[in-house]
């Protein structure tokens, strides 16, 4: 298959691999960055010095990762998401009934952090902020309204850490990223445009790219029991280049031509608290913020046509809180567990099922193990329950009328929810 041909040159060449056939944050947004924080459900991550991985969500927490520490692992996603409904055209009604289209995926991390002296440290990270691939190919009715999509990032991020004062640590960091994907949709079987024209293809984009990102954080260590945290992460401007092709663009179905798909990756950011109830029991919380409103439209420059519209989207900004919390059982052991709750990126107007996007609500359990002093596993497990929405289209824009036009208007909703397994090891020499 295709996309584990993908993974599989991806893993060998850069030795980190992402894909997601659902969206596990908002929007395309992937959390999963380490097994640690999965356990808590990701809250409080800008303030926790857990490991090396911390880097990732806040470069400030360098300054508490004594000696030099490598942590990595893999969290295993399986999403079971459905889309149903009906599409009328003409005199007729389609059933869309497509249950569980999306794939099973595993996501790698691995960190590296080095304590330089003691007002510097350093980090090396190597993860992803977002993916997601939808494939509703096939004998889907509504596929004039878009059947594919695909967004696959990995990231190489430099850390730095310094601290400022006995209470007040800041960060910053390099961000490296390596994107692909496309966005297509197809002409239905029942349409005149497949029948009598032998139109497949209406429109499809793919392409690939290298950016430059930036990332900052802070850390106050308020008392000996309370730390607080903040980070950002900038937007990226991706302009994936590469091929187009269909009958939208060219009106035939041969013809293929260069171009270019602009695509940003939001800017991010994080307040967080972590809080030592006890010897025993830590508390964490968060509130993350991710800018999707600047993913307003899907535009495709081509060659010797210009700037085509490939889709409206007009997503808002999200949200993300998330409470957690941590319990030493002994020497050895201890124990994990979190809840979170995603706002979704679009409203229902503007949801589509390429990207179905909705509110999700996250249920995690985690554990940590201490083999020594220098070595310990995590492990932990999540269940993410998506909040069931409907889809309609025509949604209002003119490339929806175009489609309703080819194939007929679509009426449905989705549901679905998402298992996530993760496993991490750390090590410090």
């Amino acid at each position: 298959m295709k996309l584990n041909k993908t993974l599989l040159s991806v893993a060998i060449l850069s030795g980190i691999a992402t894909y997601s056939s659902s969206s596990l944050a908002a929007g395309f947004q992937l959390a999963e960055y380490s097994a640690t924080g999965l356990g808590r459900a990701y809250a409080g991550e800008a303030a926790m010095a857990d490991n090396a991985g911390s880097q990732w969500r806040n470069p400030a927490l360098l300054t508490y990762l004594e000696g030099t520490q490598v942590s990595g692992g893999v969290i295993y996603v399986n999403p079971n998401i459905d889309v149903s409904g009906n599409v009328s055209y003409g005199n007729n009604d389609y059933d869309v009934n497509t249950k569980d289209y999306a794939d099973d995926a595993v996501i790698p991390n691995f960190y590296l952090s080095h304590k330089l002296n003691d007002k510097i440290g350093l980090g090396l990270a190597l993860g992803t902020n977002y993916g997601m691939t939808s494939d509703l190919t096939g004998d889907y009715a509504a596929s004039h309204y878009g059947d594919s999509a695909e967004v696959i990032t990995q990231e190489l991020n430099l850390n730095i850490g310094y601290q400022l004062t006995e209470a007040v640590s800041i960060g910053g960091g390099i961000r490296y990223v390596m994107a692909e994907g496309h966005f297509g949709a197809s002409a239905p079987t029942h349409s005149a445009a497949s029948q009598y024209l032998g139109v497949d293809t209406l429109k499809y984009m793919e392409g690939d790219t290298t950016e430059w990102g930036w990332q900052i954080g802070t850390v106050w260590q308020v008392n000996d029991h309370h730390r607080v945290g903040f980070a950002y992460k900038s937007e990226v401007d991706l302009k994936l280049e590469g091929t187009a092709t269909g009958y939208g663009f060219f009106g035939d179905t041969t013809t293929s031509a260069s171009g270019y798909l602009p695509l940003t990756l939001p800017a991010t950011a994080e307040i967080a608290s972590m809080y030592q109830l006890s010897e025993q029991t830590t508390i964490t919380a968060s509130i993350n913020w991710t800018d999707w409103s600047s993913f307003d439209k899907l535009e495709a420059t081509v060659d010797g046509i210009g700037t085509s519209n490939v889709k409206d989207e007009g997503w808002e900004d999200s949200y993300r809180f998330a409470v957690g919390a941590e319990y030493q059982i002994d020497s050895k052991w201890l124990v994990r567990t979190g809840v979170a709750y995603d706002t979704s990126a679009v409203s229902d107007q503007n949801r589509s099922a390429t990207i179905p996007e909705t509110d999700r609500t996250w249920l995690s359990l985690g554990t940590g193990y201490t083999w020594s002093p220098q070595l310990t596993f995590d492990a932990a497990f999540t269940y993410i329950i998506a909040k069931d929405a409907t889809i309609s289209e025509p949604r209002g824009y003119a490339d929806d009328d175009t489609a309703a036009a080819v194939g007929g208007t679509f009426e449905g909703k989705t549901t679905g929810n998402v298992w996530l397994v993760g496993v991490q090891a750390n090590y410090r020499f």
